[in-house]
This record gives structure tokens, sequence and C-alpha cells, in this order.
């Protein structure tokens, strides 16, 4: 089974309406599971990091990789278990 996950309204008619078309063989049957957001929650998940700031964060640990700015993984672990 594969999973999609994006966007869409329940129109007036109780008809769900995607944001966008799904790239699956049609007609096809599919298992929809619905999650409604709070009406004082925003759309997007508070975890979706915009894609700019991934990519400026990965670049910022390229560079300190090849400065040898790097730590041992001893380190890093000793620090979460305190």
């Amino acid at each position: 089974m594969q999973a999609f996950e994006m966007m869409g309204t329940i129109d007036e008619k109780g008809q769900l309406i995607l944001d966008s078309n799904l790239n699956v063989p049609a007609p096809s049957r599919v298992k929809v599971i619905v999650l409604l957001t709070n009406e004082d929650e925003s759309e997007c998940d508070p975890d979706d990091t915009p894609v700019e700031e991934i990519k400026a964060s990965l670049q910022r640990a390229l560079q300190q990789v090849k400065a040898g700015e790097t730590r041992p993984i001893s380190e890093l672990w000793n620090r979460i278990d305190d």
C-alpha cells in the first residue's frame, strides 16, 4: 500500500476536494483517512520546516564539516544523557 499526504477541503456537500491531483492510475479504489485541524490551528503542520530553511541549515553543516568543526558522537550522546 502506498501513502500520499496532501491538503484538501470538504465542501458544503461533504465532498472532498484535493488541492492537487494524485498521480495514480484511474479509476482506482482508495482508502481515505481524514484529519481535521482545530479552527485555532493553522493549516500547516507546525513541524513543517520550510525547504529554504532546511537547505540553509544543510549548507551551514556542510561548511562546518569541511572546516573540521565537528564533534565526536560520544560527546553528543553525553550531552543528550545529561
